[in-house]
């Protein structure tokens, strides 16, 4: 079984929420609107990796505000071996910067401040519902 540490960053302003749009990589039928974030590499803490990974995917820098949630989800789903995703999923604040994708050519090819009323309607990852849950808003 495969097991990845991720971590994610919910930043909601003026009735907006930061999303960043996932490619799908190899499964481009899965491509939708997630929230910015990813793995952690080797020897980063979680902190670190999601200050660095909503730079890369939406050109802000941010400030931290403690963690919001943690979803843990299994999946055995005909991938070649099974899959643990483990996501920690952090409150965070703008603290400079401007909405572009850093990191060209990743898995992330737009960024968007996405109206809450909004979020029915969007094609987007479960990610996106698990957030909006811990962070109390009913979708």
């Amino acid at each position: 079984m495969d097991t990845r540490p991720a971590a994610y960053a919910v930043i909601i302003e003026q009735g907006k929420i930061l999303l960043t749009h996932w490619t799908g990589e190899t499964h481009p039928e899965r491509a939708g609107w997630t929230l910015p974030g990813g793995g952690l590499e080797i020897g980063e803490t979680a902190e670190d990796a999601v200050i660095r990974e909503v730079y890369e995917e939406s050109g802000y820098t941010v400030r931290l505000d403690g963690i919001l949630g943690v979803d843990s989800k299994y999946y055995d789903d005909g991938r070649d071996r099974p899959f643990h995703s483990l996501r920690i999923l952090y409150r965070a604040y703008i603290t400079g910067g401007s909405a572009e994708v850093i990191d060209v050519g990743g898995s992330t090819d737009d960024v968007a401040w996405v109206p809450l009323e909004d979020l029915p309607q969007i094609r987007k990852v479960s990610l996106v519902e698990v957030a909006a849950e811990h962070y109390g808003l009913a979708h």
